[in-house]
């Protein structure tokens, strides 16, 4: 008989179950209270748990941790790890440290369906979802876990593509008798997949990051397929109806290539698209990848394009790049060579 998977329930979802099985009413609370707040994942080590229930939830139930089977380390300090999954591929997160910061970059997916053009995620097709305990997983099973302010899913995958799975984790994360974070420590970045991120916005109060990278719609196209069916206008559009005045955050992620969208004319378009919204503008430098028409825009040219934007009243910033030697920055995770 298959075993019942704790991490990643939903209160009420781990309450029914207790109920169905008979055991103390109380049960669930203590059981989040040892995973979520003492990070204890073995039932022989829970000493408030009679020795019935223990007995019952090692035959009856499962906490999934799993440990990674490899890490990196870069020069700048960022660290990625691989992980399994359950279909048998596997999957990296990468553990960004700054001065005030710790962040968690965590993949939805095995590998990723959008097939973006600049990605190396996308190259490796979608092989599976990942459950929330996986998600999850990756969050409290790095040695760095207690360390970490922050967790945006920018890893492989996208994220809104698997939208079930994505909420569970988030809801763990910010449900005060799991995690406890406030929903401005969690950033769920997409391309744009309507309807899921109508469900997202409606559901979860977390951040959005949407993957943008030019205003062009035919650019944007021939660059990402997905624009055919979740045009960025209507992704904007939907946008315009939510509230980003208050706690939540939108922002826009935009890759820079060389000559192809980081003019003025460019910039231009981008401020018309959103205009009327309350966002910021992350600037990314373009890491290269094999056999890619696309080049990286040189210094000089980004910081024109990030000034501009400013003066026109957007906030725009150049991300840092982090761990491009060990392939962990933006559009390099992939563990399609590693498989190989």
């Amino acid at each position: 008989m298959e075993k019942f998977e704790l991490l990643g329930k939903r209160l009420p979802e781990l309450k029914a179950w207790v109920h169905e099985a008979g055991l103390p009413a109380f049960t669930a609370g203590q059981l989040f209270d040892w995973m979520y707040k003492k990070r204890v994942f073995h039932f022989e080590e829970m000493s408030n748990l009679s020795k019935k229930t223990r007995q019952y939830l090692q035959e009856h139930a499962n906490i999934y941790h799993k440990e990674p089977i490899l890490s990196a380390k870069a020069l700048d300090g960022t660290v990625k790890y691989l992980f399994s999954s359950f279909n048998g591929g596997t999957i990296e997160a990468v553990y960004i440290p700054d001065r005030t910061r710790a962040t968690l970059c965590v993949s939805s997916q095995v590998g990723c369906k959008m097939a973006c053009s600049f990605c190396m995620t996308g190259r490796m097709g979608f092989t599976a979802q990942l459950q929330a305990e996986e998600i999850l997983n990756q969050v409290l099973a790095i040695p760095e876990s207690l360390e970490l302010t922050n967790v945006v899913f920018m890893g492989m995958g996208e994220p809104l593509d698997n939208v079930d799975e994505v909420l569970r984790a988030c809801d763990t994360l910010v449900a005060e008798e799991a995690l406890a974070w406030s929903p401005k420590r969690v950033t769920v970045s997409s391309i744009g997949v309507l309807p899921a991120l109508d469900r997202f916005l409606r559901e979860s109060k977390c951040h959005v990051a949407i993957s943008l990278h030019t205003a062009d719609s035919e650019q944007r196209a021939s660059w990402m397929p997905t624009e055919k069916a979740w045009p960025i206008a209507e992704v904007v559009e939907r946008l315009k109806q939510e509230d980003f005045s208050g706690q939540r955050r939108l922002s826009f992620e935009y890759i820079v290539f060389k000559g192809l969208n980081d003019d003025r004319a460019h910039a231009d378009a981008l401020l018309q698209l959103i205009k009327g919204l309350e966002c910021r503008v992350n600037l990314i430098r373009f890491h290269k990848i094999p056999n890619t028409p696309f080049a990286t825009t040189n210094e000089s040219t980004i910081q024109a394009f990030a000034e501009y934007m400013n003066s026109k009243g957007v906030i725009t910033t150049i991300r840092r790049s982090r761990g491009e030697d060990i392939q962990a920055a933006c559009g390099l995770l992939s563990t399609q060579q590693r498989k190989k």
